[in-house]
């Protein structure tokens, strides 16, 4: 076992959302998610922090602001201040992924 790896094992079933905290200090958070197949991280925004997903296995629809485009693992997004994103996972396999929120409001 790799004591330094953070990767939690979650196993959503259909259209749902799993969720750990991997990384808390005064400054970042870092929170996993695991979307099972048709599940959604539902559009939101943070106004005061840059938000960075790093799709970790499968594939995730990335939604920002009115756009949507499919990102594969491993791939990295970045959501500016303000801009309203979310991850939907169109596929029939679970998907993860991390997001880094930075800094905490």
């Amino acid at each position: 076992m790799n004591v330094l790896d953070r990767t939690p094992d979650l196993d959503p079933g259909d259209g749902e959302v799993l969720t750990d905290e991997l990384v808390v200090t005064d400054d970042v958070l870092v929170k996993a998610f695991a979307l099972g197949p048709g599940a959604e991280l539902s559009p939101h925004e943070h106004g005061d922090s840059t938000n960075v997903f790093h799709v970790i296995s499968g594939e995730v629809t990335v939604i920002q602001d009115d756009e949507e485009e499919t990102v594969s693992a491993p791939g990295v997004v970045l959501h500016e201040r303000g801009v309203v994103h979310g991850a939907r996972n169109d596929s029939d396999d679970v998907a993860m992924l991390t997001a880094s929120l930075c800094p905490l409001p």
